[in-house]
């Protein structure tokens, strides 16, 4: 066995949680956790732990929850942890440089998408988004870029017609877990050599918006489908039905049919048929969805029980002449 790591952790949503859960039983020793400070959650509001921070303290690792890291003060905090490595896994804060050189072997990010593809805050959902039909992690030396760091080591995934934001996100935690704890043992045995990232092909990944998760018929059925199964489980597409808000969880790309208004219900076979494209040729098949104050469900069993909300003949969404749909989502 190699000699074990004192590793800081800095990590906050589940799939950081994931990777930290990895390292815990691993042959490293981590050290100290840092993570976001508690945020307002739920109805009431009230200030909740992040998912790394409840996990840290169930193993009674001493936890830091800074607002940033730029400070003195915060930066001489760190330092006296005496760490060999710093593992990065969606913190959420920026390293400045100086605390980038403060472990012995710098700071390490594990990143959702396959560097320099989708780098920034959104690279799971992007992907699904774009087609993409594979994704995967990076484990990337971290410098003061916006994921621009050398490339430690890359696993793979495919991406489906099918799979969820959430399938890939689970995928991903799991490999990402694994790559991690290899990187690790690489470097502790001196045998991981850096690869610089091209700049070809780098894209950026947006942050995800509710406004964003509305549907406009108007643009193609793959398209659609694609953004459909990227924002499950979040922000979830919606669109307009009358005056409420129909959530939409799957759906699926049919052949075409015959020229109609986007956004037209055209059939209950198989889902909620609707027309899409430019000339409302194309056909997108709903077939999860969700009324207001109702659980997601197959369509088959919302046509069972509210088959008078879905008239053939019904328009979903806003009809705009310019074709581009709303962009504030009803509250």
């Amino acid at each position: 066995m190699t000699q074990p790591l004192r590793v800081i952790f800095a990590g906050t949503p589940d799939f950081a949680a994931d990777n930290l859960a990895a390292l815990l039983a691993s042959q490293h020793d981590v050290i100290a956790v840092y993570t976001q400070p508690d945020r307002p959650a739920g109805r009431g509001r009230k200030l909740t732990p992040s998912p790394v921070k409840v996990l840290a303290q169930k193993h009674g690792i001493e936890v830091f929850q800074p607002s940033s890291l730029k400070g003195e003060g915060e930066q001489q905090a760190l330092a006296a942890l005496d760490a060999d490595i710093m593992v990065v896994v969606a913190y959420g804060l920026l390293l400045p440089q100086a605390v980038l050189d403060i472990p012995r072997l710098g700071c390490i990010n594990v990143h959702a998408s396959l560097l320099p593809r989708w780098r920034g805050a959104a690279p799971i959902q992007r992907a699904i988004e774009a087609g993409d039909t594979q994704s995967g992690v990076t484990i990337m030396q971290m410098d003061a870029g916006l994921d621009t760091g050398d490339m430690l080591m890359i696993r793979t995934t495919p991406i489906t017609k099918t799979t969820t934001g959430g399938e890939l996100h689970d995928t991903l935690a799991k490999l990402g877990a694994e790559a991690l704890i290899e990187t690790l043992d690489a470097l502790t045995a001196g045998g991981l050599a850096p690869t610089p990232q091209p700049e070809a092909g780098a894209t950026y990944a947006a942050k995800l918006s509710k406004a964003e998760a509305e549907l406009d018929f108007h643009q193609d059925a793959s398209a659609l489908a694609a953004r459909v199964h990227a924002f499950n489980p979040w922000p979830v597409t919606w669109c307009a039905l009358g005056d409420d808000r129909l959530r939409i969880h799957l759906a699926h790309v049919l052949d075409d049919g015959e020229a109609t208004v986007p956004g037209t219900l055209v059939s209950h076979q198989g889902g909620l048929i609707v027309a899409c494209g430019k000339e409302g040729r194309e056909r997108l098949a709903i077939t999860h969805a969700q009324l207001p104050g109702g659980k997601a469900l197959p369509v088959s069993e919302l046509l069972r029980s509210r088959a008078d909300r879905f008239p053939i003949g019904s328009t979903f969404g806003h009809p705009q002449a310019d074709g581009k749909a709303n962009t504030e989502a009803p509250s």
